[in-house]
């Protein structure tokens, strides 16, 4: 697969340094990303689309989240720059985290296949606004068991390419447990990045 340049909301990413403050999560950090990806995906996740294992399960009112993400499915990389705007309260989820890339198509829940760090606050004022960025290495690990073993197990990045339709990402929180906001990877421009820029292109 052709490689492509990092959009502008990922641009730091590849150059990041060390992740800050060390969670549990789902693969290996590493201190850098890589200087190429072989797809870019840019989310806006909201309340309305959650879906709850018995269905429609709205998050919380006036929440927002920017999902961004950048693959190298070469290397079984991905990097992230995590947004959420209007969320409150705890974390809560019985993964490692509770910020994931799940498996599953438009209007469906599913299991989790990769989890993050959780964003934490990076301004005070009216609106808090928390922030989580950095990049994982596979194999990837989720805490979440299904017929006897990590619903990460065997999971690899290419497999998001090759389907990205068919995955959403999402955080939970102790109030909404099913998903504060929710975006699908393969929603219309939400992988717009990963059709455009010229092939073979560098980092400056």
């Amino acid at each position: 697969m052709k490689s492509f340049a990092l959009v502008s909301v990922l641009g730091g990413l590849a150059a990041a340094g060390p992740i800050a403050k060390r969670q549990a999560v789902s693969g290996q950090p590493i201190p850098f990303g890589p200087f190429t990806f072989t797809s870019t995906f840019n989310m806006v996740a909201t309340p309305e689309q959650v879906i709850g294992a018995n269905g429609s399960a709205p998050g919380e009112p006036g929440a927002m989240g920017l999902y961004n993400y950048g693959i190298n499915s070469e290397l079984d990389i991905i990097c992230y720059n995590i947004t959420l705007m209007g969320v409150t309260g705890p974390y809560q989820s019985p993964a490692t985290t509770a910020t994931h890339i799940h498996e599953a198509a438009l209007g469906q829940a599913g299991p989790p296949r990769i989890s993050f760090p959780n964003p934490e606050p990076a301004d005070s004022g009216p609106e808090v606004v928390k922030r989580s960025s950095g990049c994982l290495q596979g194999p990837f690990t989720t805490g979440i068991q299904a017929n006897g073993q990590d619903t990460g197990t065997g999971f690899t990045l290419a497999q998001i390419e090759a389907n990205p339709a068919g995955f959403f990402t999402d955080s939970h929180t102790a109030a909404f447990v099913p998903g504060v906001v929710r975006a699908q990877l393969g929603a219309e421009g939400a992988a717009a990045a990963h059709r455009s820029p010229a092939p073979g292109s560098r980092i400056p």
